[in-house]
C-alpha cells in the first residue's frame, strides 16, 4: 500500500494531461502553509521521447523540456487543489532563470518540488526543482496565466480556427 496523497488516476481528475503527455506519475507530499507540493516521475523506457532524444550510444536523455513540463504539472496539480482554483485552466505565461544541471535517463525517478512564490485568481508563478536522487536536474521560476474562457482553443466564442 502506498502513503502517495495522489496517484496518477487522482491526478487525472484534477489536470486535463493525458498519457502520453502526463508528466507524473504521484503526488507525495502538499504542505500548504509552506506553499509547497512535491510530486515524482517514473521516467520510463517506452516513454515517447526515449528513441528519438540522443539515442543510443549517447542517450537516451529526457527533453529538458519536458522537465520543465512536469514542474508545471505538479505546480497545475497545487492550483487545481486550491480552494476556489478548480476546473481553471492555467497555460505557459513566462519561464524564467531556467537552468539545466543533471541528465535524466529512463530507470529514474524525477523528483518535482513546487514552492509557489504567488497564485491570484488569474495568474501565479512558483520555483520549481526537479532532481534524482538528491542531484538537482532542473530549475525554473514558472509563470502562469488562466485565460478567459473565449481565448481558448474549440471553447464557444473562441477566436481560433
Amino acid at each position: 500500500m502506498s502513503n502517495d496523497l495522489l496517484d496518477q488516476q487522482q491526478i487525472e481528475a484534477l489536470i486535463p494531461h493525458r498519457a502520453p503527455f502526463l508528466l507524473l506519475s504521484r503526488v507525495v507530499s502538499e504542505d500548504r502553509a509552506a506553499q509547497r507540493l512535491l510530486a515524482e516521475l517514473d521516467v520510463r523506457a517506452d516513454a515517447f521521447w526515449v528513441p528519438g532524444h540522443f539515442p543510443a550510444p549517447v542517450g537516451p536523455i529526457m527533453p529538458g523540456v519536458l522537465q520543465v513540463e512536469a514542474l508545471a504539472q505538479a505546480m497545475a496539480v497545487y492550483v487545481a487543489r486550491t480552494e476556489g482554483m478548480g476546473g481553471r485552466l492555467g497555460v505557459f505565461a513566462k519561464i524564467e532563470s531556467c537552468r539545466f544541471t543533471r541528465m535524466v535517463t529512463p530507470g529514474e525517478t524525477l523528483r518535482l518540488e513546487i514552492q509557489m512564490q504567488k497564485l491570484g485568481s488569474r495568474m501565479g508563478s512558483a520555483i520549481g526543482t526537479a532532481s534524482v536522487n538528491g542531484e538537482t536536474a532542473c530549475t525554473a521560476t514558472i509563470t502562469f496565466v488562466i485565460p478567459s474562457e473565449s481565448a481558448l482553443p474549440n471553447q464557444p466564442g473562441s477566436t481560433s480556427a
